[in-house]
């Protein structure tokens, strides 16, 4: 049996921080464990920037206005001590990053370069040409092998594992030989990312994130908090969902309907494209609605009259991008775009410090959910929340584990993982993997998608709980140990399914329009009865059960959202 005292699930840049945080004591023994390579994780796929109120740019910034961009753009949603803390440490962990070496561009008098980004009141998003998360994350990762962190790769955790008081550890299984193993812990830190692939078809996510930590923490006893809010970025490539910058909009990119109007101003005259992502998305959807999309139901996103030079210069990867997946250069003709799910403002429910109901099981990034987006996530605070809460979770991780001993571990621990698998492997059967999760994602992108309503979340809940039904049936046909990748498929397949219900169950319940969740039957915001977070915890018939949980309000009293 393998142990450590604090091992991180997931290589994405919450849990690269948090190791290197947790490894700042050499007699602590560190670990990630993550099913893809760390630098193949999807913060590398970020893009547009990152946010800090440095007061680069515009010397009038300040956290305190970061802080009041982040409520509102939340929709009054967020905890407002989360996002306080959230926009008051930025500039100290964006500071770190640039000492560990994180190649940030730079204005001519040498400081981090920033841009402007959507439903931003000033221009504060920290930027390297248009591959932030990428550097990041390499950066992370070089600083961890420098600092002794071990790492497991192409590992897939499987089971969380307490005693109801305290962490024990994992189940894992090791893709490269087939394996099972347990890994005893004192803390265990999930970052495993989002869950944006339960729409598959429709999404900028990598196709890993299928929401593996959040999942296994539901099974696990702990309780998830607002998975109904799903973030659709307004620019996605119109036929593979892949991500257009939100850095186009903020370098001056224009966003044209079929008709060539720049639209934006019925819908955010001020901001125009640099409106929140939750209203632009929403705009884009009704002019296609009303018959003023492209031939393909898309709109255009135009950025010819911004120059070779400057596109070069900036959006590099954009450019590349359009080329290989769409035929189209930006340079010479406007790009056709659809909104495609994102961003998971929901996850498992922490405090400040990543702290889960457990002892010692902590969330952080994507997977976890300390409320600092509330309903609807401002472009650049996303690798911000990795960066501050990663950084928090593994020093309270690492004070957790230096007074804390070991606990005895049970007998016969991977029991329930062999079943698991056991379950997915043994036998045939006619079900197939791909037609469950086409199916899976065809009903999230049309009933659960940026419109929703009750006829259509009630079609979901049941349509859900037939495909669950089938997924007990599905067997896969590769019957082999070493890197058995439809295996992790099915793994991942069951995952997905889990969230899937309790996405469409929390918004069936909400019966309000907030943020990313808007529902046509109610249509406007509802502060008298839902201005409170969504709690769903796994009951005894193994369905979800919801509570709900007061927004902390400290400083900001909820008002109209206009742009």
């Amino acid at each position: 049996m393998l142990t450590y005292d604090v091992l991180i699930v997931g290589s994405g840049g919450a849990g690269l921080y948090a190791a290197l945080e947790s490894r700042m004591e050499e007699d602590v023994q560190v670990a990630v464990l993550t099913k893809v390579y760390p630098t193949r994780s999807h913060t590398g796929a970020a893009q547009g920037g990152v946010n800090a109120a440095l007061a680069n740019v515009d010397s009038t910034d300040s956290w305190e206005e970061h802080w009041f961009d982040t409520v509102k753009g939340s929709d009054y949603l967020a905890d407002q001590d989360s996002a306080e803390l959230l926009c008051r440490e930025a500039p100290q962990v964006i500071r770190e990053m640039e000492h560990w070496g994180c190649p940030f561009d730079r204005t001519k008098e040498g400081k981090i370069a920033q841009r402007p980004f959507g439903g931003a009141s000033k221009t504060r998003a920290c930027y390297a040409a248009d591959k932030i998360g990428h550097v990041m994350l390499h950066t992370l990762y070089e600083q961890g092998l420098r600092h002794g962190v071990d790492y497991f790769n192409e590992w897939v955790t499987l089971s969380l594992l307490h005693n109801g008081q305290r962490c024990l550890g994992v189940n894992a299984l090791d893709a490269r030989t087939g394996k099972l193993h347990t890994i005893q812990a004192k803390a265990v830190i999930l970052a495993t990312g989002g869950y944006g692939r339960i729409y598959w078809n429709r999404t900028s996510n990598a196709y890993g994130n299928t929401g593996d930590g959040t999942a296994i923490a539901y099974r696990a006893g702990l309780p998830l908090k607002d998975m109904e809010f799903v973030q659709f970025h307004p620019t996605g490539l119109r036929r593979t969902g892949i991500l257009m910058s939100e850095g186009a909009r903020g370098e001056g990119a224009y966003l044209l309907n079929g008709w060539g109007e720049r639209f934006m101003t019925r819908y955010a005259p001020e901001k125009m494209e640099l409106g929140p992502r939750d209203l632009i998305s929403r705009a884009i959807e009704t002019e296609v609605r009303q018959g003023r999309g492209g031939p393909e139901d898309e709109v255009f996103l135009d950025l010819t009259h911004l120059g070779a030079k400057r596109i070069m210069e900036r959006l590099p990867q954009i450019r590349q991008l359009c080329i290989d997946f769409e035929g189209v250069d930006p340079i010479e003709e406007p790009i056709p775009i659809k909104p495609t799910a994102h961003y998971s403002m929901g996850g498992i429910h922490t405090d400040i410090n990543g702290l889960t109901s457990i002892e010692g099981i902590y969330a952080a990034g994507e997977a976890g959910c300390v409320s600092v987006h509330g309903a609807n996530r401002l472009g650049g605070n996303s690798l911000l929340d990795i960066l501050v809460f990663g950084r928090r979770a593994g020093v309270h991780a690492l004070e957790y584990a230096r007074k804390t001993d070991f606990l005895p571990m049970p007998k016969n621990v991977l029991k329930m993982a062999q079943s698991c698998i056991n379950g997915l492997m043994e036998g045939d059967s006619k079900e197939s993997l791909a037609d469950i999760r086409r199916d899976m994602a065809n009903l999230m992108a049309d009933k659960a998608g940026i419109y929703r309503d009750e006829t259509g979340l009630t079609e979901a809940v049941n349509k859900l709980e037939e495909l669950k039904e089938r997924y007990k049936k599905l067997r896969v046909q590769d019957k082999s140990k070493v890197f058995n990748t439809e295996l992790v498929a099915g793994l991942e397949l069951g995952n997905m399914l889990d969230l899937a219900e309790i996405v469409v169950k929390g918004a069936l319940s909400r019966q309000e329009s907030r943020g990313a969740h808007y529902r046509e039957d109610f249509q406007y915001r509802d502060d008298d009865n839902w201005l409170k977070h969504t709690i769903a915890t796994k009951g005894t018939d193994g369905k979800p059960v919801l509570s709900f949980k007061p927004v902390t309000i400290t400083n900001f009293q909820p008002e109209a959202r206009t742009y």
